[in-house]
Formats: C-alpha cells, sequence, structure tokens
C-alpha cells in the first residue's frame, strides 16, 4: 500500500473512533445533541459531551500514540517481537510508586499521585538499565531484568493492597486501566512528556533499524548500540510512563499494534512508528466505546477489555511464532 493512500486510510480510521468516542457511551444522545454539546454552554448534552466525553477523548489519543509507539520501540530494542513496553516494569514501577503515595504520604488525589506515578516508571527504567549492564547492555539482560523487578514490584503492589483497604479502594480502578476519570488538566500534564517521547523515537527510527541487524552492522553503518539503547530507555519511560501515570497500565496495546501494522510496513520503524502513533489511539478509543455499551448503564473498564482483546491477539502470535519456528 503507498504511503500515502496508507497514511489516510489510518487517519480515516482514527478519524472514525473519534467520533464514536464522542457520540456513544452510557446516555443516549442523538447527533445534534452530541454537536451542541460541543460547544453550546445550555444545551442538554454539554455536560455529558465537553465535560466528560471529550477529556476522554483526547486522554485516549493521548495514551493510545504513547503506548503504541512505545510497543514498536520496545520490540526493536529487545529484538522480541512479543515484547510489551511492560516488559521492562516500567508499569510495574509506577504502580508501586502510586500505592507507596496513597499509603505512606496521605496522596488521595489523581493530580497529585501521577507525578509519583511517572517517577516510578522513570527509576524503574534506570535500575533495568543499571542492573543489565549499562552500557554493555544487551537485548536478553534487559528483557531479564525487567521481568525480575516486575514480578518484585507486582508483589509488593498486591500485598500493600491486601493490608490496606483505603489504598485498594483508591487503586481499584487505576490498577485496571480505566479513562473514565479522565481530565483535561491530565492531559495537559501528560502530553508535554509523550510529545517529547515520540520526537526521541522518530529520531532513534533509523539507529534502531541499523541495531536490528546486531551490534556489529549498527557499529559498520556508524551507529552506536549503546547510546540507541539509552535513548530507546528514555523514549520508553517517558512514553509508557506518562500512559500508565495517565490511566493505569493498560496490558497489551503496545504489543498488538506494531504487529498488525508490520504486516503491511515491514519491519521499518521510519513508518512503523508514525502507522502505530495513529492506529494505537484509534484501537484505545475503539475499546472505549465498546466497555461503555456492553454493560449499559454501568461500564465495563477499557483496560479489561483490552486484556481481553489482547489475551487472545497474544495467543495467536504465540502459536504462529511456535509455528514458524518449527
Amino acid at each position: 500500500m503507498p504511503t500515502a493512500v496508507g497514511m489516510a486510510v489510518a487517519l480515516a480510521l482514527l478519524l472514525a473512533a473519534v467520533v464514536l468516542s464522542l457520540a456513544l457511551g452510557s446516555r443516549h444522545l442523538s447527533p445534534g445533541q452530541v454537536w451542541n454539546g460541543l460547544f453550546d454552554v445550555d444545551s442538554t448534552g454539554y455536560t455529558v459531551v465537553h465535560d466528560m466525553r471529550l477529556p476522554r477523548t483526547v486522554l485516549g489519543l493521548l495514551v493510545g500514540l504513547a503506548l503504541g509507539v512505545a510497543g514498536a520501540v520496545m520490540q526493536a530494542v529487545t529484538r522480541n517481537p512479543l515484547a510489551d513496553p511492560g516488559l521492562l516494569g516500567i508499569n510495574a514501577g509506577a504502580s508501586a510508586a502510586v500505592v507507596t503515595a496513597i499509603t505512606a504520604l496521605g496522596v488521595s488525589t489523581f493530580s497529585g499521585y501521577v507525578w509519583f506515578a511517572f517517577a516510578g516508571a522513570a527509576v524503574v527504567s534506570v535500575l533495568v538499565y543499571a542492573v543489565s549492564g549499562g552500557r554493555g547492555a544487551t537485548p536478553a539482560r534487559l528483557a531479564l531484568a525487567g521481568t525480575a523487578l516486575n514480578a518484585a514490584l507486582y508483589s509488593y503492589v498486591q500485598a500493600v493492597m491486601l493490608l490496606d483497604s483505603s489504598a485498594l479502594d483508591d487503586l481499584r480502578f487505576w490498577t485496571i486501566g480505566s479513562l473514565a476519570s479522565a481530565e483535561m488538566g491530565t492531559a495537559a500534564k501528560v502530553g508535554p512528556f509523550i510529545a517529547a517521547g515520540l520526537l526521541l523515537a522518530l529520531g532513534l527510527a533509523r539507529p534502531l533499524n541499523a541495531l536490528a541487524l546486531g551490534d556489529e552492522a549498527a557499529r559498520g553503518l556508524g551507529g552506536n548500540p549503546a547510546r540507541t539503547r539509552a535513548g530507546a530507555m528514555l523514549t520508553v519511560t517517558l512514553l509508557c510512563g506518562a500512559a500508565t501515570a495517565a490511566c493505569g497500565p493498560l496490558v497489551f496495546v503496545g504489543l498488538i499494534m506494531p504487529h498488525a501494522v508490520r504486516v503491511f510496513t515491514g519491519p521499518d520503524l521510519r513508518l512503523l512508528i508514525p502507522y502505530c502513533a495513529i492506529l494505537t489511539p484509534a484501537l484505545l478509543l475503539l475499546a472505549d466505546v465498546v466497555g461503555r455499551l456492553v454493560a449499559r448503564p454501568a461500564e465495563v473498564q477499557v483496560g479489561t477489555v483490552t486484556s481481553v482483546v489482547g489475551g487472545v491477539c497474544f495467543l495467536i502470535l504465540l502459536r504462529r511464532a511456535q509455528a514458524v519456528r518449527a
């Protein structure tokens, strides 16, 4: 598919997802009410559309972009097509920091603990990079160090939540992954970090392409594998850390879309990253819409929907990888 046509199709899909996210929900609104609700303060649907669905949609766009691009970078730097941004323990670090902030420091508002979540993600990323050998880190070492820290930190989170009922109440929806309590202020806070991560990812596309050929080949092409990996770690920290801070750990989102996109772009990250930045938000918004509709007037959190869909896709990908090796 030519790049221009493919981008046009991707943007059309994203636009459709945005429209559905604004138009559909637990409360039925006509198309006219939705349109008036965006701009007319006195309209019937203003509170629902402008104050609730619009922030939710904006945050879904930012978080989807962050997780999709982080997934593409993560799979490239680990040379593991089944890698997920959570592989490095970033989600677990954010969760552990939030639990600590709530239980030990008494932080009770989202605007308060969002920064702890981001700091936890950043600290764990640095720790994983250091434990795996720093400048001498290899894909296998990064994956092993991330997996070990991921298990330890999630054990800590579960232990604290079991011992402290107030922490369980405060974190119940956040740990599942939700866009339900989205606010424009949250999007404004995480937006600069996601924008910086996207720019870094685009700048790393060519070095990561070279790194996919192996360290020696990358050096032969003028690259610096250690610097590329460090830049990739920083990129994933900014993107995945900000996304997790905003709406909790959303699993499988960063795994599914790079695989789907790779079917028509190939492994070239110069194409893969822009497509993931457009199509992953569409996937996340559609999952959120499904969660709003399947249990009206109640709601299924988007993290639950992505877990179900992503789990099935992961099993399919795993079986396909086993078939290829056989």
